[in-house]
């Protein structure tokens, strides 16, 4: 690995310092997640792993970090008019849920095919859910219309200095909870989690590896990685609905320079990983959520040179939101 990364000199969109002010920021507003380990799953992996339960957060996903550290950074002026922002799924209900908790109105755009599980989330937490089609530029479309009509200031759902320091608040917490983990592995979508997961983690120990996990279906980031420039695929296919996003100008830089590698899985494997945080870590997540797992078990990983310096790994359970009908299809039943 590269020990001579320094993240805070790259004028990236975060780093240590805005991540640990997130940490004091959103305090009383989020969990402090746990980290569980099995002996049965290290067993099978070979490894020692740590799984970072973000499934155990508040709205069900680690999107609560980033939301609540963006819109408790506006000030009263800014909050009034409430707070817009476009998302599937679990982003969709962070910026409800903590839009609730300052008291202002949060208008969410919603493609068509989302979770049905997820958009009740938004619902439940006070949500104004407002539909789009089911394509990336729809919903841009209808969230700029809604600007327009409401005056609510916009919560990217990844690439935004706020989303990124406070999703990086999760790194703080796990090198506290396990300071001997020397590999992360990490969902990736557009890489708001990714990216501030991966400056706080460097910022603390330059030399810890920092893994992407994503759908072999929805490899647009290790395209990019590989091609040097950001890649947008004409289309996605995976059960990991998650993790469909293309990379944004904040968060690509970070993959580009400090992640050390991406990890594709199949939707199969996904499956299994799901299977055995079901069956033996008897944890509840989504898709997205036991990508990690599933990457660290791959031959892809298990094949690489980081494999060998890979003892303590930290995994991440990003989120626990299931769609229960498209899960028993997946199972094949």
């Amino acid at each position: 690995m590269d020990s001579g990364n320094q993240p805070q000199s790259q004028g990236y969109a975060a780093d240590i310092t805005s991540i640990e002010e997130a940490k004091l920021r959103i305090s009383p507003y989020i969990h402090e997640t746990p980290v569980l380990t099995s002996k049965s799953l290290n067993s099978i992996a070979r490894k020692q792993l740590y799984f970072k339960c973000e499934c155990f957060q508040k709205g069900g996903a680690f999107k609560i970090r980033g939301a609540s550290n963006a819109i408790f950074s506006l000030s009263d002026d800014q909050a009034a008019k409430g707070v817009v922002t476009h998302s599937s799924g679990n982003h969709a209900a962070a910026v409800s849920l903590a839009a609730k908790l300052r008291g202002i109105p949060a208008y969410i755009v919603i493609p068509e095919n989302a979770p049905r599980c997820k958009i009740e989330n938004v619902k439940r937490y006070g949500g104004q859910v407002i539909w789009s089609e089911p394509t990336f530029q729809s919903r841009e479309n209808v969230t700029k219309k809604v600007q327009q009509e409401t005056g609510a200031i916009m919560v990217h759902p990844f690439n935004d200095k706020y989303i990124i320091s406070g999703q990086g608040t999760i790194s703080l917490e796990l090198l506290e909870q396990i300071p001997e983990i020397d590999t992360i592995v990490v969902p990736i979508s557009g890489g708001g989690l990714i990216s501030g997961v991966t400056l706080a983690a460097k910022a603390i120990n330059p030399s810890i590896r920092i893994l992407a996990a994503e759908p072999r279906g929805a490899d647009d980031a290790a395209q990019s990685k590989a091609a040097g420039q950001i890649i947008r695929l004409p289309e996605t296919k995976t059960i990991a609905d998650g993790l469909c996003a293309f990379l944004g100008d904040l968060t690509w830089p970070v993959v580009r320079d400090l992640v050390d590698d991406i990890i594709t899985v199949g939707d199969e494997a996904i499956v299994e990983a799901m299977r055995m945080c079901y069956e033996i870590l008897k944890v509840a997540v989504e898709p997205s959520g036991a990508i990690g797992l599933a990457a660290v078990l791959s031959d892809q990983f298990q094949q690489s040179a980081a494999w060998k310096d890979s003892n303590n790994i930290g995994i991440i359970l990003s989120g626990g939101n299931i769609d229960l009908g498209v899960l028993w299809k997946s199972f094949g039943k």
